[in-house]
């Protein structure tokens, strides 16, 4: 390759950046903000680009026309106010002009004001949980790769550990605005492709907003360490055209409502034991066995284990009560709102029927929802 070529090459590559999508740069998104933060980022990498060439340059043309051999001899000289006024005004104007559009957009980031949309995102050892505010429709978004993949049983998918099993739906064209906080430790919610990352703090609520342009599937991560299992609270959105959307939306306020009929009419249901053990298992491998371990051995002095627990084999009440409200002060968190009263009594039934807990216990979805109804009238 001759040097008029590499030259093309060069100069094609540098000002192609900003348009073409590489792995080893920011994306440009599919948000306004998004492409504006790219921008600006190209800007300023553009501006160090120049700063760079021109100092080098200078400093290499010097080494080589001053150098020694040459018989220049050094100049004697030890202040110049001159010079020292042009080496600080010139940096000060160079990062005012960075300091502009960087304010700008700054600023937009920070604009969530006119949302057309709200939604809650709290963030809990490790999952989401989203909530249409106003709207009566909310639920929790938990990893769905399978077990099998994280063990290194089964090929790795391309989206492996970047999978939910219920995304969360937003429209495009629309501002939608986020309230961040957490229920245990800081999360941080972070969707590249939005150019939005914001802490979720317990006892604090932060706020973000985006507005997506084009429809599709966006991943995204907690960015935040959050505790042994960081790296399974994925993130999914679904953005979808405002009409489709909105039938989503209205489709999920009848689920919900069924649901709750559904969860009405299981009370009075009687379950075998082996249709317990089976659905007891399968929330167990979602839900518990990321701190308790798939064996029921827990993590010796981080996470109890199950296998001989005085929880798990002593009392039916007490261990509904840390089921459905938690420890607080703990990694155990409330999972009331999260698991219906089969999948509560199923998890109950297989804990307590498991890794050698033969109780012999079956525990039906009437005794969960008896739990809960003495609860409330106690309040």
């Amino acid at each position: 390759m001759n040097l008029s070529k590499l030259q093309v090459f060069v100069f094609s590559w540098f000002f192609s950046a900003g348009t073409v999508a590489s792995d080893y740069n920011l994306r440009q998104g599919v948000t306004d903000v998004s492409h504006e933060v790219y921008e600006l980022h190209m800007t300023i990498f553009l501006i160090c680009c120049v700063i760079g060439v021109i100092v080098f340059s200078v400093m290499f043309w010097a080494l080589i026309h001053h150098r020694k051999s040459k018989g220049v001899e050094p100049a004697q000289f030890h202040e110049s106010t001159k010079v020292e006024i042009f080496w600080t005004a010139v940096p000060f104007l160079i990062l005012v002009v960075m300091a502009i559009p960087a304010t700008k957009t700054l600023i937009a980031m920070e604009d969530t004001s006119k949302s057309d949309l709200t939604i809650k995102v709290t963030g809990s050892q490790w999952k989401w949980h989203y909530e249409y505010m106003g709207h009566d429709v909310d639920f929790f978004s938990v990893l769905s790769t399978p077990r099998e993949q994280i063990n290194n049983q089964q090929t790795k998918q391309e989206h492996y550990l970047l999978e939910v099993d219920k995304p969360l739906v937003i429209p495009t064209d629309r501002k939608v605005r986020f309230l961040l906080t957490s229920d245990d430790v800081i999360h941080s919610w972070w969707v590249p492709d939005f150019a939005v990352k914001k802490d979720a703090n317990p006892g604090f609520i932060n706020e973000a907003w985006t507005r997506v342009n084009e429809e599709g599937l966006y991943r995204g991560q907690c960015a935040e360490l959050c505790g042994k299992d960081h790296g399974f609270m994925p993130i999914v959105v679904d953005a979808r055209k405002p009409e489709a959307f909105d039938l989503w939306l209205a489709q999920a306020k009848q689920d919900k409502q069924q649901a709750a009929a559904a969860e009405a009419a299981s009370a009075s249901k009687t379950l075998s034991k082996d249709e317990l053990m089976a659905d007891g298992e399968r929330v167990y491998m979602a839900y518990c066995a990321a701190c308790h371990q798939p064996t029921g051995m827990g993590l010796p002095g981080v996470f109890p284990a199950m296998k001989g627990s005085p929880v798990v084999n002593g009392e039916l009440k007490a261990h509904i009560d840390i089921l459905i409200n938690g420890r607080p002060g703990t990694a155990m968190q409330a999972f009331g709102k999260q698991l219906t009263l089969t999948e509560i009594a199923g998890v109950i039934t297989y804990k307590r029927n498991s890794w050698g807990n033969d109780t012999g216990e079956v525990i039906q979805p009437g005794q969960i929802q008896a739990f809960i109804d003495a609860t409330k009238e106690k309040e």
